[in-house]
């Protein structure tokens, strides 16, 4: 079975990187990332603003987004694809390509499970930092700005990249719409070879497993010093809540 799996990635790993590419469309590996890389990075700052509105004081704002977190989250990412790529061509009449679908829905569904990331970094800080940053001049959006999100964010990186991890997952799912990622190549070497499903499966998992493992050992490894940093920080507390007093009092 060795001699096998070493024979398919001597023939196939090309297939598997990066797809048909350059005589067909970019997939593979290289796709499953791009994908993943852009998911998360247009979910984030839309987590954010998410996270902000179910924050507000304001009803009319805060009950919709609570809605749409909730049912985003609450519905499996299956349905939300096939509801993406049935409906929306409906819709618009025009024909949306399998990875603009999947990217689409990718952003909307992670935004929803981020903005609870980023709305439970907000809500440890505590109010204390709320008030000392309008006691140092800032309006909301000022505090909220340059104290509160800055603070927050830090301490998210490694759930951001846990998301991250969760995301190069979910990608395996673009495939009943035929997006060509990883596991659509895996498919195609497996339907040219016919007799050797477990090999190939196996590869696949394999990579799965070695690029989520390194990921997560990185956000571990992340969340470990940022827990160093903060007791550090905490054990010169005194000292920085002194400076602020007197910025203050300097101002009075």
């Amino acid at each position: 079975m060795i001699s096998d799996i070493v024979a398919i990635i001597h023939d196939y790993w090309l297939l598997l990187l990066i797809g048909q590419y350059p005589n067909g469309p970019l997939g593979g590996l290289a796709n499953t990332l791009i994908l993943s890389v852009l998911s998360i990075a247009l979910a984030f700052p839309l987590s954010i603003l998410l996270a902000l509105a179910r924050l507000s004081k304001w009803p009319f704002l805060r009950w919709p987004v609570t809605v749409l977190v909730y049912v985003t989250r609450g519905v499996p990412l299956l349905m939300l694809i096939l509801w993406s790529y049935f409906l929306v061509p409906l819709l618009t009449g025009a024909d949306v390509p399998s990875f603009v679908t999947m990217l689409t829905t990718l952003v909307v569904y992670q935004a929803a499970f981020l903005s609870e990331v980023v709305r439970a970094g907000i809500v440890a800080l505590g109010h204390g930092q709320m008030e000392a940053a309008k006691a140092l001049g800032h309006g909301y959006f000022g505090a909220m700005r340059f104290v509160i999100l800055p603070q927050a964010l830090y301490n998210m990186i490694p759930s951001i990249l846990s998301t991250f991890v969760s995301t190069i997952k979910d990608t395996t799912l673009g495939y009943v719409i035929n997006v060509p990622d990883l596991t659509f190549a895996a498919s195609q070497v497996n339907n040219q070879l016919l007799t050797q499903p477990f090999q190939v499966f196996l590869i696949l998992a394999v990579i799965y497993y070695a690029i989520c493992w390194s990921l997560t050992h990185v956000a571990y490894r992340l969340e470990r010093r940022i827990s160093r940093r903060r007791a550090g920080l905490s054990g010169a507390r005194p000292a920085a809540v002194i400076a602020p007093v007197k910025i203050i009092s300097e101002q009075l």
